[in-house]
């Protein structure tokens, strides 16, 4: 049976936030001018990662006076519709993981158009209706305590994980971690792209049952448990956020069957304030230096396939497109997470 909780926020504010507080505010200008124009950024992205690609952009545009907030995606996507059918204040930009959220808050007509050299640039797959496009390029890994796991153990697929499982449920029993699908839209795009990807994905869950697997809110914690060995290994992690989290034993597992890529969704909010600087960011974030910048960040993951075996062949990129709709109709959503739970057992703690 899956144990289910939810883990103390560390400083950065990274786990779920109410649907009505951001979890972190921060602040960004430049010091060569007095700022004059506003520019309020809702996002699901940690602001110790996000922090040089935003002063940047500030150091640039030193009339722009940037508030950052810092989300959980669910909280995010509720108070971005709320935005968008109500009085209720919104903000200049949305940058999530949730990106099914995102393409969700498009199809109901909550954001405002924009196209310039930079998003026509964007390939297909990054952008829809000149209303979403996807800024990064971060993949879902499979990492493990190299201390603490034998060699033999580190799977390289998703093929070689059920063995494990199935071969050794005591020593990984309550040891192995994957996302919270409820409380993350990230964890529950992965589990859903998953299901529409992998023959695995049944066996997974049966056998993430069988070793008593943990599900829970967020990549640093994530990172930092398999860092310190409270988990041997972890599902599904955003490899992005492996350079914020200081450690010296988690190994890093491209999977050789396929790996998912995800491109972070940005959107400008249809009652934005001011919408002419959201576009500023946006052809900031999609220009040459802002691509460099977010490479430095490890936002933009180019894995050499000599180093990490990720040929062309088995890299899966998460379009942002219509397709996505399917995994946010609310009935398939419920009978998606119902099956979860079921597979894994009904305690939660959270």
């Amino acid at each position: 049976m899956i144990r289910w909780f939810t883990a103390a926020c560390l400083a950065v504010g990274i786990c779920a936030a109410s649907a009505t507080a951001q979890e972190a505010v921060t602040h960004f200008s430049s010091s060569k001018d007095t700022p004059t124009t506003p520019l309020i950024v809702r996002s699901t992205t940690d602001i110790t990662i996000f922090a040089p690609a935003l002063q940047a952009f500030v150091d640039a545009n030193p009339t722009i006076a940037l508030t950052y907030e810092q989300w959980g995606s669910n909280a995010l996507y509720a108070a971005a519709r709320a935005g968008c059918n109500g009085p209720a204040i919104t903000s200049d930009a949305i940058i999530s993981s949730g990106v099914q959220q995102i393409v969700d808050l498009v199809n109901r007509s909550c954001a405002r158009p924009y196209t310039s050299a930079q998003t026509a640039a964007l390939p297909t797959a990054r952008r829809w209706r000149d209303e979403v496009w996807g800024i990064t390029q971060e993949a879902a890994v499979i990492i493990y305590n190299t201390a603490l796991v034998e060699g033999v153990d580190a799977p390289r697929t998703r093929f070689d994980l059920l063995d494990m499982m199935r071969r050794k449920p005591a020593t990984y029993a309550g040891k192995i971690a994957t996302y919270d699908i409820e409380e993350s839209g990230l964890g529950y795009l992965f589990a859903f792209m998953d299901s529409q990807q992998a023959t695995t994905f049944g066996g997974l869950l049966e056998g993430f049952s069988r070793v008593d697997a943990v599900a829970t809110c967020c990549s640093a914690e994530i990172i930092a448990g398999v860092e310190s060995g409270r988990y041997l290994m972890a599902y599904n992690v955003l490899g992005s956020y492996l350079d914020s989290v200081p450690s010296k034993h988690v190994g890093v597992i491209y999977p050789q069957d396929y790996t998912l890529f995800l491109s972070r969704a940005y959107m400008i909010p249809k009652s934005a304030p001011h919408p002419e600087a959201s576009t500023l960011l946006l052809d900031f974030l999609l220009s040459t230096k802002g691509q460099a910048v977010l490479t430095d960040s490890n936002l933009i993951q180019t894995p050499s396939p000599d180093e990490s075996g990720l040929q062309q062949s088995i890299q899966r990129y998460i379009a942002i497109d219509p397709t996505l709709l399917v995994a946010m109709d609310q009935h398939r959503r419920a009978l998606f997470i119902g099956n979860w739970r079921t597979t894994f057992g009904g305690t939660i703690m959270r």
